[in-house]
């Protein structure tokens, strides 16, 4: 071979060499898999919870019309609101009518649990607003023939015969004015989002549609307490069992007094 060619080839094996290994590299990084990034899972978008919406007011304490409470104070707290509440109710009622049917204290709270009890099954006596009637509730009969005796509606006349003189729209001035606290109290016991004017006007419809069930009353004794022998009776709400254990004709003027305040408060009942 001449000098010349001699001193070409062996550069030009090393460009062949060269190109054969980028060649050869080429080819394998074809051959290898694209490498996958992991990704991270979407984060869920979480749909804010709409506001659950406000029950309805049936019977709205803004529209029951009142009278100007005379000497009306601003409403206290809570806690101290007995001595108001039983300041305007004497001036309503007198000081001796206070004393003898209506509870001594925590007027407030007992009357928030009084009505919201006398639609369910029972109304414990240590809650009630209104001072126990004296007096024993009177049967008469054989042990197994024990019904209600006609003297027993006796003892609840002075009371029937107090709340026939009560002004129903006097008297539903004082608990518009005291309201905003019966209110809190009422949510205080479980309800936050009730109104209690709702369940007052419930509690009254359910005395007037107490029924008049035919006299004398079976009872039985089953423990230490009478119960109705009927089962429908004794499965009324505590307000109707009241309204029957009361005597027919008392029961027949308290509804008259409680239609007058259901009127004031939300219009006539509505007949079942």
């Amino acid at each position: 071979m001449p000098p010349k060619r001699r001193a070409i080839a062996p550069w030009l094996i090393a460009g062949v060499v060269l190109l054969a290994i980028a060649a050869f590299l080429l080819w394998r990084n074809a051959q290898r898999p694209e490498p996958v990034i992991a990704q991270a899972p979407p984060v869920p978008v979480q749909a804010t919870p709409e506001p659950a919406p406000e029950p309805e007011i049936k019977h709205p304490i803004e529209s029951v019309p009142i009278e100007p409470l005379p000497r009306a104070e601003p409403l206290p707290p809570r806690a101290e609101s007995d001595a108001a509440l039983v300041e305007v109710m004497t001036a309503l009622v007198g000081s001796p009518a206070m004393t003898q049917f209506f509870a001594p204290d925590e007027l407030v709270r007992r009357f928030v649990t009084t009505v919201d009890n006398l639609p369910r099954e029972s109304l414990p006596m240590r809650v009630r607003a209104v001072a126990a009637t004296p007096g024993s509730f009177a049967v008469t009969g054989a042990e197994s023939e024990r019904s209600i005796h006609a003297d027993n509606a006796r003892r609840y006349e002075p009371f029937v015969r107090f709340v026939e003189t009560l002004d129903a729209k006097k008297l539903v001035s004082i608990y518009v004015h005291f309201y905003p606290l019966l209110q809190e109290e009422y949510r205080s016991l479980g309800f936050p989002t009730k109104h209690f004017n709702d369940r007052v006007v419930e509690a009254i419809d359910d005395m007037l549609s107490a029924p008049q069930p035919q006299e004398p009353i079976a009872l039985v004794q089953p423990k230490v307490m009478y119960r109705f022998a009927d089962p429908e009776l004794e499965g009324l709400s505590a307000g109707r069992k009241i309204m029957i254990r009361i005597g027919a004709d008392n029961a027949r003027r308290l509804k008259a007094k409680l239609g007058e305040i259901r009127l004031v408060l939300a219009g006539p009942a509505r007949t079942r």
